[in-house]
């Protein structure tokens, strides 16, 4: 036994080798179960995909890079839940195309704040974080109020989504356009914003 240990532990190569099996047994038999969990894989009850107003938010939210300061996860600890509300759950997270979990908070998490604020004050907020919030420093985004929101591209988003499970119809897809016309960026990323969390505080 002592023999054969010393010859892994000389033998570079074989030693590679062996760790990769070690990891690769320790991989599966971590992963694969998660598969079966139907809570990991299929939405919470009333999740909806993203509207083409949001998706547009969505990525209005990702170009200008919110992520990097606000996480979409509530972790199951009381001081998470008293300040955000109910902690995050995987089935809420079906129709995110990435996850927008994050690790870091400048500013607050994110995932309960749909519903929480009027439009307009997210609209205020975005124009000039202060006026809301005098000790934010989190930047202002006047510009959204200025630029269309994209509806050139929404059809084949919309399109690449569904081949990917979202359930969006024809009549969603061909309608697209027409909910974006007359929108602004700023008015999609309050879409958004508004549609952060809902699905679970309306089914609870």
């Amino acid at each position: 036994m002592a023999r054969g240990h010393e010859r892994v532990e000389t033998n570079i190569g074989l030693m590679v080798i062996l760790i990769l099996v070690v990891v690769s047994i320790g991989g599966i038999a971590t992963i694969v179960p998660l598969f079966y969990q139907l809570n990991l894989t299929q939405p919470v009850k009333g999740l909806q995909p993203y509207t083409a107003l949001q998706l547009t938010g969505r990525d209005v939210y990702l170009r200008e890079s919110c992520n990097v300061c606000h996480s979409q996860m509530i972790r199951p600890f009381r001081a998470e839940t008293e300040r955000y509300g109910h902690y995050s759950v995987a089935g809420e997270y079906i129709y995110d195309r990435p996850f927008q979990w994050g690790s870091k908070r400048t500013g607050p998490d994110l995932h309960r704040v749909g519903g929480r604020y009027s439009d307009e004050w997210h609209r205020v907020h975005l124009i000039n974080p202060r006026d809301v919030v005098p000790e934010s420093i989190m930047p202002g985004y006047p510009w959204l109020e200025e630029r269309p929101a994209d509806a050139d591209s929404i059809q084949r988003k919309m399109r690449v989504l569904r081949t990917l499970g979202h359930p969006y119809t024809e009549e969603q897809i061909a309608n697209a356009p027409a909910e974006l016309q007359d929108k602004t960026e700023m008015d999609a990323i309050i879409a958004y914003l508004q549609s952060l969390g809902t699905a679970l505080k309306t089914r609870r």
